[in-house]
């Protein structure tokens, strides 16, 4: 059966009558009939009794035009939901955040934009390590990810980079360094370093070491942290120095201190990873988004205010 045969019985049914019926469909008056005769056979019953002027609905004909107005209804939804799909206007997006991502001002900040602009697309946050963002990402649990480069057994993934975060030297409240505004890499050559697994990030983790030896000391490892945004906790427990992403700034432990690093502070690089051979508009529409929030906010920075802990964050994954 022919949808098209379902809209010519409700146009006439709630005109009752075949001309008028054919005019509002912009047909002619016999072609319609002869459409709702063959209706009628295919479905074996009378849909309509013929009378002097006009038509009216069988009692048969009475139930089924509640079922075919449903039918149509369901119809234009599904075109409605395609067409929606393919403006990235409708559907869902599944988003991971590699550790500490999340504290990044641009997160909200992106959310809130494509939601404004795409009000009928629901965004699903998740936070783990770049590790285990691949993995979603290869079984399809996630469509994108915002991950530390680089992407370890990444075959099959688009990489692309994003942006680089400052770092920041985190010290234990109290520290004898943490009298000094700004620090340089050589002033921690003596101090115990707490630094995250490297299969968690391996680029910023070989970023960090690469800094310290080219300023002219090899680091001595303290406790190590399970997770990028850990790392603060251990600090504030005096097991350590680490550096760390800026945005981590966000996390008060309650006794920890930031401060700037100089120009041979390493950086933390971010990278957009999504599955090869996508082209969903929907997925293109959130990058813009976020990309945009990035250029926005590459101007913007926080001003570290030394011997004070910043303002209370939630715990991050790495």
């Amino acid at each position: 059966m022919d949808l098209r045969h379902l809209r010519y019985f409700v146009a006439v049914a709630e005109n009752g009558s075949f001309t008028r019926a054919a005019e509002q469909l912009g047909m002619e008056q016999p072609p319609l009939s002869q459409q709702i005769k063959q209706l009628e056979n295919e479905l074996g019953v009378l849909l309509f009794q013929r009378l002097t002027r006009g038509v009216r609905l069988t009692d048969i004909g009475l139930v089924l035009l509640d079922q075919a107005r449903a039918l149509l209804g369901m119809q234009q939804q599904f075109l409605s939901t395609a067409q929606g799909l393919a403006r990235g206007e409708k559907g869902h997006i599944r988003v991971g955040l590699a550790g500490a991502v999340s504290l990044l001002p641009m997160i909200p900040l992106t959310v809130r934009r494509f939601r404004e602009a795409w009000p009928d697309v629901t965004i699903y946050l998740e936070e783990s390590n770049t590790p285990a963002l691949r993995k979603a990402l290869h079984d399809r649990a996630i469509d994108i990810a915002i991950v530390r480069p680089p992407v370890p057994d990444g075959a099959g993934l688009l990489v692309s980079p994003l942006l680089e975060e400052e770092t920041v030297v985190a010290l234990p409240k109290g520290h004898p360094l943490a009298i000094h505004p700004n620090l340089e890499l050589e002033m921690l050559a003596d101090e115990p370093f707490i630094i995250f697994p490297r299969e968690l990030g391996p680029g910023f983790h070989d970023a960090i070491l690469s800094a310290c030896h080219n300023a002219g000391f090899t680091p001595r490892m303290g406790q190590q942290a399970p997770q990028i945004a850990s790392t603060v906790p251990l600090v504030a427990a005096g097991l350590g120095v680490s550096v760390v992403p800026r945005s981590l700034h966000q996390i008060h432990s309650g006794g920890v201190t930031y401060h700037s690093l100089g120009a041979k502070a390493p950086r933390a690089e971010l990278a957009i990873a999504m599955r090869g051979g996508q082209h969903v508009p929907l997925l293109s529409n959130f990058i813009s988004t976020l990309r945009a929030c990035c250029r926005d906010m590459r101007d913007s920075t926080v001003t570290l205010t030394p011997g004070l802990p910043d303002m209370e964050a939630g715990q991050a994954g790495a």
